[in-house]
């Protein structure tokens, strides 16, 4: 395992030097959520999700003075939540919720010349069997071989959701040599399916480039622009640690207008979660690997959980 992971790094260190850049102003690409990436044999809690970006960056010639750039995104994904086991069909040895979440969303970035972001978004979707995740975690058994699943007739009640939500980006300090960077990061959502704030740092070590020029912030893409990245290519190892104050999860708690879920659980407030992860993004190409660690989220016996996500974005015009 630690040959073919050096492997790729040395795949990876070898495109980072060559090849011409090259802007494109649209980006297309997913990302897969799913504890069995870390390899410890768990299928729990928050076991698998699916995401689909199309991202495009206006005329930057048209932005006013203090932007670089401005991104529009839309997306579409879906969360998958169970038990410790999806085998679980009795009440009693379920501590989380059986619990789906599919949306569409959409979402617009400014990006400051001062290497600060903004990010607005809005997602309406549902919860509950028009969620799809009972069928789609039974396709994803089946696929795989994996074990018969059990319990979903206990899965939160369906209600349709909107959710807002708010990001901002800003950079703290750069080394002189343009390897290492310090950014901090805060976040708000409210709707009717999460309500949360957050914040945190971004530690990225490598070769990185600008907020505005870098996978870390999903804007290599762009339109026109007149400020060059540091470098062609990205390859940098990151760490974001978080702290979390949760103040409503539908996915635990069922409805926010009503109680008609057969199993619900109250939430911890506070919850931490560390990410660590390697990035690659050329011109025309992002992969990202990164690894989640999050304490303790359910008022259960559920203790804290891991998981992996895989990110792969194609660039083109």
């Amino acid at each position: 395992m630690k040959s073919k992971f050096c492997q790729i790094l040395i795949v990876l260190i070898t495109l980072t030097c060559s090849a011409n850049a090259q802007t494109f102003k649209n980006e297309f690409g997913f990302r897969s959520d799913n504890d069995s990436y870390l390899a410890q044999g768990s299928d729990m809690y928050y076991t698998n999700g699916l995401f689909i970006h199309f991202r495009h960056a206006t005329n930057q010639e048209k932005l006013k003075e203090s932007l670089e750039k401005k991104i529009y995104e839309i997306t579409a994904g879906q969360k998958i939540y169970n038990p410790r086991s999806g085998y679980s069909p009795e009440p009693s040895r379920q501590d989380r919720p059986f619990a789906g979440y599919l949306y569409a969303g959409a979402a617009l970035s400014w990006y400051g010349k001062k290497e600060s972001v903004f990010k607005m978004g809005v997602e309406l979707g549902t919860t509950g069997p028009n969620s799809l995740a009972e069928g789609g975690q039974e396709l994803l058994h089946n696929t795989i071989g994996f074990y018969e699943l059990a319990g979903w007739e206990y899965q939160i009640k369906g209600e349709a959701t909107v959710n807002l939500s708010a990001q901002y980006t800003k950079l703290i300090g750069r080394s002189v040599g343009k390897t290492t960077d310090l950014s901090f990061e805060g976040y708000v959502n409210a709707g009717t399916i999460f309500n949360a704030a957050g914040a945190g740092v971004l530690f990225r070590t490598g070769r990185i480039n600008q907020l505005f020029n870098s996978g870390a912030t999903n804007s290599v893409i762009g339109n026109k622009g007149s400020t060059s990245a540091y470098m062609p290519r990205e390859l940098f190892f990151y760490a974001k640690p978080q702290l979390n104050y949760i103040i409503y999860d539908g996915t635990v708690q069922g409805s926010l207008f009503n109680d008609d879920s057969p199993i619900t659980f109250g939430i911890q407030p506070i919850v931490f979660e560390q990410k660590l992860g390697l990035n690659y993004s050329s011109p025309s190409f992002t992969f990202d690997f990164g690894m989640y660690l999050r304490t303790k989220e359910v008022r259960s016996k559920a203790p804290g959980h891991q998981w992996g996500a895989i990110t792969m974005y194609y660039r083109f015009d």
